[in-house]
């Protein structure tokens, strides 16, 4: 049988079936699915401005999926057009967190669980998931970096303060220096011994010291 009789053959015709009943269910297990996702994503949030719109689209996105892969899986012709029509779709939206990418291909991946029927791998799937971004993705430590924006009038007043700063810290590491006749700029990076931070307190009443600002760092530096 060659290519050619393949098409003029009734089995590019055949359509299987899906019944209303299993049709309701998968969108609504999408729909649930989707909804533990958006939670989630919701609690380990960790950037700077929250989108609730982007929340609402990894809900949409696992309906969407689930609806899609329904239809391609009913009909062959159907899913040789919906791979063209995909093809020319082009994205241009820019991920602006890194663990976003994960919640999209989540989301997407669960839809295309659920419409291929294999619910309790989606649930339970989504559950262990979901159980380790809470676990690891938003936790908070003062062994994380943070950033000291420490201002200075001269080089005794930023030797005292950097002094002062290594008996306070447990790491401390210069990641700029800007240097202005009568002032002197740091930017160091700090790992705290703990989680008590009033030694900026201290350091910015020191002698020489005109401010000093400690700031969450996630590990990213321009300078």
């Amino acid at each position: 049988m060659t290519f050619q009789d393949i098409f003029k053959s009734s089995f590019l015709e055949n359509m299987t079936s899906v019944t209303l009943l299993d049709m309701a269910l998968a969108l609504v297990l999408a729909f649930a699915v989707g909804m533990f996702i958006f939670l989630i994503y919701k609690k380990t949030f960790a950037g700077v401005m929250y989108s609730s719109s982007f929340g609402v689209t990894l809900v949409a996105l696992t309906m969407i999926t689930t609806l899609v892969i329904l239809a391609v899986t009913s009909n062959v012709v159907l899913s040789l057009g919906m791979v063209g029509a995909l093809s020319i779709v082009r994205f241009r939206t820019a991920i602006k967190e890194p663990l976003d990418i994960a919640f999209l291909f989540w989301s997407i991946a669960a839809g295309i669980v659920l419409a291929a029927g294999l619910i309790p791998l989606a649930v339970f799937g989504s559950v262990f998931i979901g159980v380790f971004l809470l676990i690891f993705a938003n936790k908070k430590s003062h062994v994380n970096p943070y950033i000291v924006v420490l201002r200075c009038d001269g080089h005794e007043s930023e030797a005292a303060a950097t002094g002062f700063l290594k008996e306070k810290v447990q790491r401390l590491a210069v990641k700029s220096k800007t240097v202005q006749k009568g002032a002197v700029e740091l930017n160091l990076e700090v790992r705290m011994k703990d989680e008590n931070t009033d030694f900026i307190n201290a350091l910015s009443e020191m002698e020489g010291v005109s401010s000093a600002v400690l700031v969450s760092y996630n590990g990213d530096y321009m300078g």
